[in-house]
């Protein structure tokens, strides 16, 4: 399962090219304010902002895919240093789902087409 989640983990890392720039290099103005170089500096207060930015966030994921703890750790990581508070907006926003073995998937957000 290691070797599993490791080759999962270097795959999505190489969609996203290999760092945060490929996820939030290009924020929307209004979330401007709250990523610099590409990861997050600060979760917005207001509820609006936070949805769109837990939005760009969520395209990090593959719609359904499974993701163990580990490897949304790991991806979270690279564009924010409290990993946990923002995999915690996720799931509380509903962009993710959790099983109760610590398996993620996403749940909501925008898809592109």
């Amino acid at each position: 399962m290691a070797k599993a989640s490791q080759a999962l983990r270097r795959r999505i890392l190489e969609r996203m090219d290999h760092s945060a720039d490929g996820l939030l290099a290009d924020p929307p103005d209004e979330l401007r304010a709250f990523i610099r170089d590409g990861r997050i500096t600060a979760v917005p207060a207001k509820r609006t902002r936070r949805l769109l930015l837990l939005d760009q966030v969520a395209q990090a994921f593959e719609p359904g895919r499974r993701y163990p703890e580990s490897v949304v750790d790991e991806i979270l990581k690279t564009v924010f240093d409290d990993h946990c508070t923002l995999r915690r907006y996720l799931v509380d926003e509903s962009f993710m789902s959790r099983s109760a073995k610590g398996v993620y998937w996403r749940a909501g957000g925008t898809v592109d087409a």
